[in-house]
């Protein structure tokens, strides 16, 4: 009776959190980031489970909801950052999926339990996570690069060769702290100076482009507001890049693996959420894309480059600038969204 018990209790555990040891088989669909996904792991996860995955690339979070809010999308899994998942949870577009009980959910670093977009990880686990901040060309520039002045007051040897990521979060956090205000800001009188700064700034960029690793190998472009781990794939294609933390601010960012709630491959899904909680797997994650995980123990997995890379240690002088992107309030959000309009008129 024991035993049977036992075996009860495993049935529906497994049932409970969808984890399964048998092949799953069949399909699982993901929506994530481009260029963010390893081959390598997602090879390793069809050959453990017997599932063909499929992926498709989106370019910002705003692309990603509305194409999920639209409904007949076929995806499966979806990879918003932080200050989106309460938005997604918000319009009932994420399943409750509970990866907080499965099996591997032992193995994420506890600063990324109880996040205050999903506290206890009810819905999300960890992705990737990282800062964005300013990459330089030295060779064409040879002053401060620890600052956001790079692209909002380039200096003349800079002036047309800047590239901005189109990201309106991540540009409109680096702008209001320039310009000496904190991140969800309602004053207007800064947002008025913030609007005229982007608006002033934008004439001397190149481009508000996602294309950046191959523009700066070809030194097509000489500076860039753009995400840390890309700068390190930069430097590993031209040794002058060089990543600056913004003394006036930088936003830090975590993307986390939701469950859309009408996927259609939902036991798959699960399987895959438990999947990149491996330490093993979570580094193949982070060893492609160049940035961190939330997975305790995943270093020891990484390559030696990896774990040493400067792009992925903040200075400690500089750690007090940065700041976590979270959620504001709609309101504000609409706020920003008419500037970022304006910016891109």
């Amino acid at each position: 009776m024991k035993k049977c018990k036992l075996l009860t209790t495993a049935v529906a555990l497994a049932l409970s959190t969808g984890i399964s040891t048998a092949h799953a088989e069949g399909e699982l669909n993901i929506f994530n980031w481009g260029d963010y996904t390893s081959p390598e792991m997602i090879e390793k996860f069809e050959k453990a489970y017997d599932v063909k995955v499929t992926i498709t690339d989106f370019d910002s979070n705003d692309t990603a909801l509305t194409k999920i809010k639209a409904g007949g999308h076929g995806f499966d899994i979806v990879v918003p950052s932080a200050n989106y998942v309460p938005i997604f949870v918000k319009e009932g577009l994420l399943l409750e999926a509970r990866p907080d009980l499965m099996e591997n959910f032992k193995n994420v670093d506890e600063q990324w339990v109880n996040v205050p977009w999903d506290q206890g990880r009810k819905y999300t686990v960890p992705w990737l996570w990282g800062l964005t901040g300013v990459v330089v060309d030295t060779s064409v520039y040879d002053g401060d690069i620890n600052t956001s002045s790079i692209f909002l007051d380039p200096p003349k040897e800079l002036i047309g060769k800047v590239n901005v990521a189109p990201e309106k979060n991540d540009v409109m956090y680096a702008a209001i702290r320039y310009m000496g205000g904190e991140w969800c800001t309602t004053d207007k009188e800064v947002l008025k100076k913030v609007r005229d700064k982007l608006v002033e700034a934008k004439e001397k960029w190149i481009a508000m482009d996602y294309g950046t690793i191959e523009k700066f190998a070809s030194r097509d472009y000489a500076a860039a507001y753009y995400w840390n781990g890309a700068a390190m794939r930069a430097r590993e294609k031209n040794v002058d890049v060089r990543l600056g933390y913004p003394k006036e601010g930088f936003p830090f960012f975590m993307d986390s693996v939701g469950i859309i709630k009408d996927a259609k491959n939902v036991e798959n899904a699960k399987l895959f959420m438990n999947f990149i909680m491996d330490p093993e797997n979570a580094a193949m994650i982070s060893e492609f894309a160049k940035y961190s995980n939330g997975i305790k123990g995943s270093e020891k997995f990484m390559s030696e480059e990896l774990r040493n890379a400067p792009e992925l240690s903040v200075p400690d002088e500089y750690k007090a600038a940065g700041g976590f992107l979270d959620s504001c309030s709609p309101e504000t959000s609409n706020l920003y969204t008419r500037i970022w309009t304006d910016i891109n008129k």
